[in-house]
């Protein structure tokens, strides 16, 4: 009983000290936007009217402070305003929403490629450490984890749709994020993204079953009358699987965050090509687009943070117990 108190207060602290850090980064990303100069409404034509009603329900007109406690207000009902510079007189909250599911079925895909291969290379890796199975596996992610991602994505683009023509040069969004020709028609995107992904699990499973199978532990249990491949699967790949299972989680979490880059390329209409049209948006970023997104970017690497930490807890107790 204790120990689940303890763990209940280890998640309360780690959650409002999450919420905390958030709380000041809006803060902080709220005040500065607030600094930068602002278009007057007559600049932005039929949509005029509609802009100024949004501006003076936010209270533009107002302190700042007040400003602010009106955007939190209205930010906790999915009301961030309406574009100005990029989407003009569209609901910002609606535009979101019709984006993330291009976003979530890219990342997810990503990751369910990306998890077993990972585990299998770095496993294999481990099992065959310093023979020419390991360098060559280490080489190649070492490789690949060094090399943006983009870079992938243009290969793949001119391998696949230029010289074989094997795959779209966009994907093929008519169907829906939810349909089987955008996944199919996406595949090149999803590869590009998962290279740097498995290279991740591969060097981490590789680093950690490595520790795990030159530890006293498992001397002892081949001394027990083990078999290597007996040790190995009921307490190597255990123990290593402590700290990797947290990292998965924290990836699945992160799946809503989207590629900034390669949904670019790709012309994939997702959260990261909002994130770069509401930028790049003429005559100036439009603001109302870049706090949701601020807010949404924010709170996803919290979260995937904080579930990382927890887990760690919740899986290992003595980690719990360090931290008394």
């Amino acid at each position: 009983m204790e120990g689940i108190m303890y763990l209940f207060k280890y998640i309360l602290k780690r959650i409002a000290l999450m919420l905390l850090t958030f709380f000041i980064i809006i803060t902080i990303c709220f005040v500065l936007v607030k600094l930068l100069p602002n278009l007057p409404a007559e600049q932005f034509g039929k949509d005029m009217e509609l802009i100024m009603k949004r501006r003076e329900l936010l209270g533009y007109d107002l302190p700042i402070i007040q400003q602010f406690g009106r955007f939190l207000k209205y930010a906790f009902q999915g009301n961030f305003g309406v574009g100005e510079t990029y989407r003009q007189g569209a609901e910002v909250w609606q535009i979101f929403i019709g984006r993330l599911p291009y976003t979530v079925v890219l990342n997810l895909a990503t990751i369910i490629l990306s998890i077993p291969v990972g585990l299998l290379l770095g496993i294999y890796a481990a099992l065959k450490k310093n023979k020419w199975q390991d360098h060559l596996i280490s080489t190649g992610v070492m490789v690949i984890v060094s090399v943006p991602s983009f870079i992938y994505a243009f290969l793949i683009q001119y391998v696949l749709y230029f010289q074989l023509g094997w795959a779209p040069a966009i994907a093929d969004v008519s169907n829906g994020a939810w349909s089987w020709t955008f996944i199919k028609s996406a595949y090149p995107a999803i590869l590009s993204m998962a290279f740097g992904t498995i290279a991740g699990f591969a060097r981490y499973t590789r680093a950690e079953l490595t520790e795990v199978l030159t530890s006293e532990f498992m001397l002892l249990a081949r001394t027990k009358g083990l078999t290597k491949g007996q040790a190995t699967i009921r307490h190597a790949m255990r123990n290593a699987m402590v700290p990797i299972f947290p990292m998965i989680l924290g990836e699945f979490i992160a799946i809503m965050s989207g590629s900034l880059i390669i949904e670019q390329i790709f012309t994939i209409p997702g959260v990261g090509e909002l994130y770069i049209g509401s930028i790049n948006a003429q005559p100036a970023p439009d603001y109302n687009f870049f706090m949701l997104l601020t807010v949404f970017y924010t709170f996803i690497g919290l979260a995937a943070g904080i579930i990382i930490d927890i887990s760690y807890g919740i899986i290992d107790p003595r980690i719990r117990m360090g931290a008394k």
